[in-house]
């Protein structure tokens, strides 16, 4: 098939390409560890220049020979790699954000290829504690394109897991309002840097029980204290033969995404009398146990979605016009898997 778009997912540790073909399908992919705080050093020639330029580096080894055999193709980017220290600075575009808006704001740099570059904006929710985010609002578009057009204008929580998790809501297509939890990130400090790890052995497989209790203290009266508080149970417990040095990551790992969970909740019942059905983007392990904390504070519909980023970088293009929008007659969803 011939390919139509190349997209690019570029944020801070890694950098993914894509070839896409008619209606955004993948006809190839790669990873490199060039995200924009790792990028190249060593010069070699580029389009029969020496080039130094790390972000020129990294892009032409994610994607120049698929530009040598195609040299038209249109390139489309999301994340950090439009940011102040990216490659060229995309400016925020405030929420309510849509395809639409972030197709029209799309910032521009062209390489020693000659080819351009367009980079998808950021979103900022602006507020009394402003929120930002960088690549996950193309993931969003990605997973309300692949919602069949009855459920597109509903009310639905996007939720995004990592080392900064993002909790998006979204409503008639677009992205009203977002929430960021530094539960990952918070759960590597307290392993590695303070004195839980003293005690704490990362072990396999998984301990659903340890787990299920450390969100089952987040959702308790005790839990209620904050996990400033409860925290530091994952020394008290295995000081006191409760949790072994091998349940306790799992403990932590429950008790933190368990607090996440139950703040969200709180949050979401201020706004509406219900809990929301939840997409979960991604794949692994980590969405697992947002799977089981999700469910056991009351979330009765969650579901999993992968290609996000793709279809959403797809999206953006066809509404650009970098891509024909015939390209996308007939096009199917991705799948959303239970």
């Amino acid at each position: 098939m011939q390919a139509q778009l190349i997209a690019l997912d570029w944020g801070t540790t890694s950098l993914r390409a894509y070839r896409l073909g008619e209606q955004g399908r993948v006809l190839e992919q790669r990873s490199l560890s060039a995200g924009i705080m790792q990028l190249p050093t060593t010069s070699r020639s580029i389009a029969g220049r020496l080039c130094s330029d790390g972000f020129e580096l990294a892009f032409d080894e994610a994607c120049g020979d698929w530009l040598d055999a195609e040299p038209q193709l249109p390139v489309i980017a999301c994340g950090m790699v439009g940011s102040a220290q990216g490659w060229r600075e995309a400016v925020y575009q405030q929420t309510p954000a849509s395809v639409s808006a972030l197709s029209e704001a799309l910032v521009t740099v062209r390489s020693v290829r000659e080819v351009d570059i367009h980079i998808v904006p950021g979103v900022l929710q602006r507020s009394e504690l402003p929120n930002v985010m960088r690549g996950e609002e193309t993931q969003v578009l990605g997973v309300l394109a692949s919602l069949p057009s009855s459920e597109a204008g509903d009310s639905l929580l996007i939720g995004l897991p990592g080392s900064h998790s993002k909790w998006v809501r979204v409503q008639d297509g677009r992205i009203v309002h977002f929430d960021t939890f530094m539960t990952g990130e918070v759960y590597a400090a307290l392993s590695n840097h303070t004195i839980l790890g003293r005690t704490l052995q990362c072990s396999e497989p998984f301990d659903a029980i340890a787990f299920d209790r450390g969100v089952a203290v987040a959702r308790s009266p005790q839990g209620a204290a904050g996990p400033l508080s409860t925290i530091f149970s994952t020394r008290t417990l295995g000081l006191t033969g409760v949790l072994s040095g091998a349940a306790q990551s799992d403990y932590l790992s429950g008790l933190l995404i368990g607090h996440e969970i139950a703040a969200l909740s709180q949050l979401l019942n201020q706004a509406a009398a219900t809990l929301p059905d939840v997409v979960l983007i991604g794949s692994g392990p980590l969405l697992e146990r947002y799977q089981r904390a999700l469910q056991a504070n009351g979330f009765a519909q969650v579901t999993i979605a992968e290609q996000a980023t793709e279809r959403g970088l797809w999206q953006v293009a066809v509404q650009a016009g970098l891509v024909s929008s015939s390209s996308t007659a007939g096009a199917r969803p991705l799948p959303v898997e239970n």
